[in-house]
This record gives structure tokens, C-alpha cells and sequence, in this order.
């Protein structure tokens, strides 16, 4: 298997939250799942959203890009026996590369995917920022990161569970749709 050059922005990410993170009076404990299941998480969810925008934007450039193509290679109108060979076969490429290009981003749903990450990225990246800011739900007189690290745990854990929900969702109910396409096909 071939593993992805990872993404500088997560690298760095990594490495000043986790610096943050050691720097804090917390308990070992609390330090270890900080870093292995608060910014694990985020860093992965932050790298499969970089990943399905890729894949996004490469399926969607080569279906928008080809399909404005193929009308263009229709068009040519050319009287050289050759030349109209190589305009049709062509047309007919980029056709077929336009319509597995459609096909794959609607089976793999790359651009909800990207949402999808994009949004726990950002929710796991708020709610660690606030807790070692100490604000929002974390704020009351006298609080520190030891007192607000139990509520802080119960919403990271509530936000990894609503991803996983969701996800759960989504393939299950891609999963009935291609089953009754298939049972009515």
C-alpha cells in the first residue's frame, strides 16, 4: 500500500497543538489523550478532508474540462480521412473519460466526504482551541484545563461519536440505495 506524502499543515498543526498540549498543568493521563485521541483525530480528520478535496476537485475538473471538450471535437468538421478518424476517436475517449470520471465521484461521493471531514475538522479544532483558551463552555471563575478536562473529554468524545454517526448513516443508507438499484435493475 502507498501512503501519502502527508500534509504539511497537518504536520504543523501536529506540532504546535501538541506543544500547547505539553505545556499544560494536566496529569499524564490527561496529556496522552489529548494528543492520542483529541488531536489524533483531528490531524486524520484534517488529512481525510485535504485528501477527498482532492479527489474532488480532480474528478470534477476532468468532467467539467471534458465535457467542454467533447462539443468542441464534434464540431471539427474536417474532409481528411485521417484527421476525422482522430477527431472521432477522441471524442469518443474523452467521453468515456468524462463519464467514469462522473461515475466514480457519484459512487465514492468524494465532495460530500470533504464536507462532511471539513466540518468535524473544524468543530474537534474549536473545541481544542477553546479549552486551552479556556473559553466558551470552559469559562467559570477560578477554572483551569484540570477542572474544565472532564467536560472537555465528554464533548470531544460526543463530537468523534456524531462523526461516526453520520458517516454510519451515510453508507448505510448509499448502501440501500445501490442494493435496490440493483434488485430493480
Amino acid at each position: 500500500m502507498v501512503r501519502r506524502k502527508r500534509d504539511a499543515y497537518v504536520d504543523s498543526l501536529e506540532l504546535e497543538l501538541g506543544e500547547l498540549i505539553e505545556s499544560l498543568d494536566l496529569g499524564q493521563d490527561q496529556k496522552r489523550y489529548l494528543r492520542s485521541r483529541w488531536l489524533d483525530q483531528t490531524a486524520w480528520v484534517e488529512s481525510r478532508a485535504t485528501a477527498a478535496r482532492d479527489r474532488y476537485y480532480g474528478l470534477r475538473l476532468t468532467t467539467i474540462i471534458g465535457a467542454v471538450l467533447v462539443p468542441a471535437l464534434v464540431s471539427i468538421n474536417t474532409s481528411h480521412g485521417g484527421l476525422n478518424t482522430a477527431a472521432r476517436v477522441s471524442t469518443f475517449v474523452v467521453s468515456v473519460i468524462v463519464a467514469i470520471s462522473a461515475a466514480v465521484e457519484q459512487f465514492f461521493h468524494f465532495g460530500d466526504r470533504w464536507r462532511s471531514y471539513r466540518q468535524t475538522a473544524e468543530r474537534l479544532k474549536t473545541e481544542g482551541w477553546l479549552f486551552l483558551q479556556l473559553g466558551g463552555p470552559y469559562v467559570a471563575e477560578g477554572a483551569t484545563h484540570a477542572t474544565a478536562y472532564p467536560k472537555f473529554a465528554t464533548r470531544v468524545e460526543k463530537l468523534i461519536r456524531a462523526d461516526v454517526d453520520v458517516y454510519l448513516t451515510e453508507v448505510a443508507v448509499e448502501r440501500d440505495k445501490q442494493k435496490e438499484r440493483a434488485e430493480t435493475g
